[in-house]
């Protein structure tokens, strides 16, 4: 802090300066912006101001046109996006409509893939390769362009996807490249980060300039799970090794009564709704105690209009796990874990998806006002437009396969 800058030497202070300013200045990422995300990116603009560079250069004026790219101006309001997210919201649009089937939605899931495929991130640089070094690439960022940062969730979905197509075989090269990528970001106690490898060293947040407490990138339950999911259907003999790894992870990560947090969506819902489809996945037993535990947990907090919600002071307050305003998107991940439990033929269930049915809208559409995606916990969180839409036909697309089975 202040208290210390007296003590630093003025040539280390410039050499460190200069290594930071050459480290920024590789990542600028042209007008889509540093990480591609609001608070590196008002940094970068604000650092490059008080580095000296000129207003018109060329490198300042492209991270100021990347933070207005993220406004959004109409006649009655004005904001900005922390982000943009067209990977992950076509990855999951497609799954939906996948499940969804129809010769339309397969065509359109098919679209989605094709616009998806060449975004994949073969061999470009990254900060993962710091951990890395041998590990050929694989992955897909979370936005239009952000080589340096492909992440583990946005690659699983999209290889998920790719796998259950239609035409999977075009994609067969993709899916292959991005289960070796994923397979090899593996931490050591076997669960799966969003960005990096073995990123666990919790004292960093407890430093006075620690950004939100988030300057980590610990293995989380619901990136695990979606990477044991497209493991687990794809089935590759090489990966099974890495997929009881993380099997065991996801089980250790149980809460005591019966959910799984939520790091990247609100929360314990959304952790939960990722957990139990992946373990129906990999094969766990129906009757394990592991889905009797979270079935039980759902029926804890099920609402008497069979909604579902969660409010995102859940993350700071134990009491408001999986209670809140009801939701479409937070109903449809807890339908999702009821029928990957084994659950479709269950009151509970059906009350989940009467609930979604009575509430969609006469065009097709859902209703949801509240934020249900998560950035950085109870300071940075997001509202998806597509999740209202994606995880409600997710769900009753497979309670639908379910019943009709």
């Amino acid at each position: 802090g202040r208290m210390i800058d007296p003590l630093v030497p003025n040539a280390m202070r410039a050499y460190a300066t200069r290594r930071a300013e050459a480290w920024v200045l590789e990542r600028l990422n042209g007008e889509d912006g540093l990480g591609a995300i609001f608070p590196a990116m008002v940094n970068a603009l604000e650092a490059l101001a008080v580095l000296g560079y000129a207003s018109s250069d060329p490198r300042r004026l492209a991270a100021k046109r990347a933070l207005e790219k993220l406004l959004v101006v109409n006649a009655s309001s004005a904001y900005c996006q922390p982000c943009v997210s067209p990977v992950w919201d076509s990855a999951l649009a497609s799954l939906a409509l996948q499940e969804t089937g129809g010769a339309a939605a397969l065509a359109a899931s098919v679209r989605a893939l094709d616009w998806l495929q060449p975004l994949q991130l073969p061999d470009d640089p990254g900060d993962w390769r710091v951990r890395r070094p041998r590990l050929a690439g694989g992955g897909w960022a979370f936005q239009f362009s952000n080589s340096h940062y492909p992440d583990l969730d946005d690659t699983a979905v999209v290889a998920w996807s790719m796998h259950q197509a239609s035409n999977s075989a075009h994609y067969s090269h993709n899916v292959q490249c991005a289960l070796d990528w994923l397979v090899g970001m593996q931490s050591r106690n076997g669960g799966f980060a969003s960005f990096d490898v073995d990123n666990t060293h919790y004292y960093l947040n407890e430093i006075p300039f620690a950004d939100h407490g988030a300057l980590l990138d610990p293995p989380t339950s619901d990136v695990t799970a979606r990477v044991v999911t497209v493991l687990a259907r794809v089935g590759r003999p090489q990966d099974q090794a890495a997929l009881g790894r993380a099997i065991a992870f996801l089980r250790a990560e149980q809460e005591a009564d019966g959910s799984w947090f939520g790091r990247w969506g609100v929360n314990h819902l959304y952790g939960t709704g990722a957990a139990l489809p992946a373990l129906e996945a990999c094969g766990l037993p129906q009757d394990h105690p592991a889905y009797r535990s979270a079935v039980g947990w759902l029926d804890s907090v099920q609402q008497s209009s069979g909604a579902f919600g969660e409010d995102v002071r859940s993350y700071a307050e134990p009491g408001w796990r999986g209670r809140g305003a009801p939701t479409a998107s937070q109903t449809a991940w807890a339908l999702l874990g009821y029928v990957a439990a084994g659950q479709s033929e269950r009151l509970s269930t059906r009350r989940a998806a009467d609930y979604l049915s009575r509430i969609q809208r006469p065009d097709g559409d859902w209703d949801e006002q509240h934020f249900t995606g998560t950035g950085f916990p109870l300071d940075f969180m997001i509202r998806y437009h597509l999740y209202r839409l994606t995880f409600p036909l997710l769900a009753l697309g497979r309670l639908r396969e379910r019943l009709n089975a």
